[in-house]
């Protein structure tokens, strides 16, 4: 039986016909709880899930860069010297080369603007992230690919650096107006820990999460309902809390607290009030979340995580219908909480639930999905995972 690392060095030594010199992974994420709170400055709470990206890389002396992957049939290579003209992209544009391959080269890029230099180099990429889910595939490319680099290129970046670049990567190469969490969660991950992420300082401190001590288990209900951040939804959601930001008066919505919001509801219309005020809200969420954990755990917890999905549902409007399914169900079914996780438009769920309560919640979920004529949906169980690393 393949696993994704082994693909990724079959992968390569089929581009190449040599062994790597080494093999590069990073995970995926979920978020625990506090959704588009990051590029408003604010907190997050996500963990890195043991599905993970892997990237075999090797070194070559033309100076020229190729990146292939196993969920596409063409490789694609570029000068070193001409990552400088292929990038940034604008944000909304498509990339100058196939999406997918923007995340690779865009860190290549960015490392290069971040004054690394190398000898060009072949990464060959496997995952069993799920792609469009909302668990981070994108950040899983590129703490991959950004650890690779940093190693062979001998940049002697830290994680946290690392993580920029990633950002770096997806915000200027890809075009996609993500904030800071994915790459952080990617990059900091730790087992049995959330990352309690403050997104302007970038201070990040662990939270045991203490699911599997309780009984408990986090189940990942993937709709299959496709998204992509680089398109408009986000970009509009992102605008709209810069625009409440600013009749506030404030650098960011971190700036804006709860007892603020019956002010704010007078400055401005309804929509951009109603982003505004789950942000304000998420932030807070966050912040109850970890003190909840901190002092009774995480049976604790599951009113935070239904207020919060009610919060991307009514004030966001990022949820679809078969997000609002999956929590809905899952609730119905004795899930202690639940919630969408990721950007929204789409990707997936998660339920708070009880070990002996997997099996049912399943069922129950994929008979909903059913019954309402979806996809089946893609269900399973994570746990809080290490980050990035070398794996040989």
């Amino acid at each position: 039986m393949t696993t994704p690392a082994s693909d990724a060095v079959a992968l390569f030594e089929q581009l190449t016909g040599s062994t790597p010199a080494g093999v590069w992974s990073a995970p995926g994420r979920v978020n625990l709880i506090g959704e588009h709170t990051d590029y408003n400055d604010g907190f997050v709470l996500p963990f890195a899930i043991p599905h993970r990206t892997y990237a075999a890389v090797g070194t070559r002396d033309d100076g020229r860069i190729r990146v292939a992957s196993t969920f596409t049939h063409d490789a694609v290579e570029v000068s070193l010297n001409e990552l400088q003209t292929l990038f940034p992209t604008p944000t909304g544009s498509e990339p100058a080369v196939e999406e997918w391959a923007a995340y690779p080269l865009g860190v290549a890029w960015a490392l290069q603007l971040a004054g690394a230099t190398g000898t060009g180099v072949d990464i060959a990429i496997a995952s069993d992230v799920p792609v469009g889910a909302g668990l981070s595939s994108s950040a899983a490319i590129e703490g991959a690919t950004a650890s690779a680099l940093n190693d062979l290129w001998n940049a002697g970046l830290d994680r946290t650096a690392l993580a920029r670049i990633g950002r770096r990567s997806e915000n200027e190469a890809v075009g996609a107006p993500t904030g800071i969490m994915d790459q952080m969660a990617s990059m900091l991950g730790e087992a049995d820990s959330a990352i309690f992420l403050d997104c302007r300082s970038l201070d990040a401190n662990l939270v045991s999460v203490g699911v599997a001590e309780a009984g408990l288990a986090i189940l990942v209900m993937d709709t299959r309902v496709k998204h992509a951040h680089s398109t408009g939804g986000y970009g509009e959601r992102r605008a709209a809390c810069e625009r409440g930001a600013a009749i506030m008066g404030v650098p960011s919505l971190r700036d804006v607290s709860v007892d603020d919001l019956a002010r704010a509801e007078g400055l401005m219309d309804d929509v951009t009030f109603r982003r505004v005020r789950h942000v304000v809200t998420e932030n807070q969420r966050v912040l109850d979340t970890v003190q909840t954990l901190r002092e009774n755990g995480a049976r604790s917890i599951g009113d935070l995580l239904v207020a919060s999905h009610a919060s991307m549902r009514d004030d966001f409007e990022i949820s679809v219908p078969e997000l609002d399914t999956a929590v809905e169900t899952a609730l119905a079914n004795g899930a202690i909480g639940a919630r969408m996780t990721g950007g929204g438009f789409g990707g997936a769920a998660i339920a708070l639930i009880e070990q002996s309560a997997v099996q049912d919640v399943t069922d129950a979920v994929t008979a909903a999905f059913a019954e309402k004529g979806f996809a089946a949906p893609n269900i399973f169980t994570v746990t809080p995972a290490d980050g990035a690393r070398r794996d040989s």
